[in-house]
């Protein structure tokens, strides 16, 4: 895996990754790559040492393909050719989730990601992922947050290479004469992601070129749309704190609008998924309505907003 001499799509993915490197981490801090073993990743870790970067690496084994130790060993052998120390990280995921095995294999992998010690992990998504989860969650009927698909940086996680797209990563990968793995469920479009991918954006393509780019800068607004209703959130809570419990009579005071995106900010800060519309409205409702003597009780997955004593608790269900 030697580095050529650069290449435009070279000089693009190392460029991308030195520019969100240099915005959000220090000297001092540890960075851990997510390594899947698909072309995205072995881009963006060979990206990193290329530059004579520092990291680790961490590879989630989802025991859902029959070649998954396969893949675990190919993870091994890239950061052995590499000399990148790497975690092999072992999930169960619910196969017969509610919300389907997509969500619940992602849900395990990001609870594995938790469990690293490292500063920032950094993860591949690219431009044309962000136009495709942009898609999916508009779709599922998400709000402005969920349109604001794949940012940059959450929390810890950092995406450095949003501003390239697959071809580009993958014109990296030939030129660097790098191997990956294929997943053979990303041809299975009976997954929504994988329909939207195979189906949907190439007709999509045809008809209006260039979309997954628009798409991704829309996703790019939108996101920062998410912000500024974040800061209109903290300015409605000044008093109250931007955590539970909420008094009811600051929400009562504000808009049902601004109450309601006040609400949807203190559940996201508290680590809960977003609500349906719906949901978020009937939980106001019922929180601010009830009677004195009334403790009406909304549940949001394994949480439950209470309301007692003027105030709305979030409390394990």
């Amino acid at each position: 895996m030697a580095v050529s001499r650069k290449s435009p799509s070279t000089s693009s993915v190392h460029a991308a990754i030195a520019a969100c490197l240099s915005r959000y981490v220090s000297d001092a801090q540890t960075v851990a790559v997510g390594l899947s073993g698909g072309l995205d990743s072995v881009v963006l870790l060979h990206g990193l040492v290329a530059q004579n970067l520092r990291a680790t690496a961490v590879h989630v084994h989802h025991g859902l393909s029959t070649n998954a130790d396969q893949w675990s060993d190919f993870c091994r052998r890239i950061c052995d050719d590499l000399n990148v120390p790497l975690r092999i990280e072992k999930v169960m995921v619910a196969r017969n989730s509610a919300d389907g095995l997509e969500a619940a294999a992602r849900r395990a992998r990001y609870q594995a990601f938790d469990r690293l010690a490292a500063d920032w992990l950094l993860l591949a998504h690219h431009k044309d992922d962000r136009a495709e989860t942009m898609l999916f969650n508009l779709l599922r009927g998400a709000g402005v947050r969920g349109a604001g698909a794949l940012r940059e940086c959450n929390g810890r996680l950092l995406r450095p290479l949003l501003s390239l797209t697959r071809r580009e990563l993958h014109a990296y990968a030939m030129g660097q004469k790098l191997s990956w793995v294929e997943d053979e469920s990303n041809a299975d479009t009976r997954f929504t992601r994988n329909y939207l991918r195979h189906r949907i954006f190439p007709e999509l393509e045809s008809r209006f070129p260039g979309v997954g780019t628009r798409l991704s800068a829309a996703a790019a607004h939108f996101s920062e749309a998410s912000d500024l209703l974040d800061d209109l959130a903290r300015s409605d809570l000044a008093e109250d704190g931007v955590s539970f419990p909420v008094s009811v009579a600051r929400l009562a005071m504000l808009t049902e609008p601004r109450a309601r995106n006040a609400l949807r900010f203190l559940l996201v800060t508290a680590g809960v998924g977003i609500p349906s519309q719906e949901r978020l409205i009937e939980a106001l409702r019922q929180c601010l309505s009830a009677a004195a003597d009334r403790h009406p009780a909304v549940a949001f997955g394994d949480h439950v907003l209470r309301r007692r004593a003027g105030h709305i608790y979030l409390d394990d269900a």
